[in-house]
């Protein structure tokens, strides 16, 4: 899918890896991008169609639907890590991260998917991470949600294989954003894991592996957990 001339919506627009992507999209060419967040007023990006877009209120994602029937492109980055335990965490927090990082993206693709395929099949990409592999104490609701985000993902891929969609999940580890500026890890710039995804996006690709972290965590996927969970403390 290239990205030339191409009209893009991105949600969670308004700051981190949206931001991020909004800058690169322009730089590569896209004729029109529609960024999104919850509050319009903080996507201060120039020459962009400011929307307001909660992905968990169903009806404003088909009303946005019903006036941007130009897409072509739709990158789920909207997101939230709110430090929610499985079991021991706040229900209600628990459900959130779903409502946001699963439902949020499903209700996006149940809406656009329809105008990707009359405007030729098109792409969507799915921000996911490393955590939808593997659980860390802190954050085991997020790994929950993300695993779901990925199996979301591979499910829209084989319903829209026939229609021409390219679908990308694009997984990655820590990143230089304010979502994990409480941990003290090395980090990827969001520049670095935008061109990668991009790059994969115009060539093609179904999967992007932003960091050699993230290819480390999935090459070990076909090992035992006790073994991977060790190798992952270090």
């Amino acid at each position: 899918m290239q990205i030339k001339d191409s009209v893009v919506l991105v949600t969670g627009a308004n700051r981190g890896i949206g931001a991020e992507f909004v800058r690169q999209l322009a730089e590569r060419g896209a004729a029109k991008i529609y960024a999104t967040a919850r509050d319009a007023s903080t996507i201060t990006a120039d020459g962009v169609e400011a929307v307001a877009l909660d992905v968990t209120d169903a009806e404003r994602v088909q009303a946005v639907a019903a006036f941007a029937t130009d897409v072509d492109i739709v990158i789920n980055n909207a997101g939230v890590s709110l430090g929610a335990d499985v079991l021991g965490g706040d229900l209600d927090t628990v459900r959130r991260e779903f409502e946001t990082n699963v439902f949020g993206p499903l209700n996006v693709t149940r809406a656009f998917a329809p105008i990707l395929g009359a405007n030729g099949g098109g792409a969507i990409l799915n921000v996911i991470s490393a955590l939808s592999w593997f659980a860390a104490e802190g954050s085991t609701s997020y790994s929950m949600s993300k695993a779901a985000a990925w199996s979301l993902t591979e499910g829209t891929r084989v319903e829209l294989a026939g229609q021409g969609t390219q679908v990308v999940g694009l997984h990655m580890a820590l990143v230089d954003t304010d979502m994990t500026a409480g941990f003290d890890a090395p980090k990827s710039t969001p520049a670095a894991i935008v061109t990668a995804a991009l790059d994969g996006l115009e060539a093609g690709a179904l999967e992007v592996l932003g960091d050699d972290v993230t290819v480390g965590v999935k090459a070990q996927l076909h090992l035992d957990p006790a073994e991977r969970y060790a190798l992952l403390a270090g």
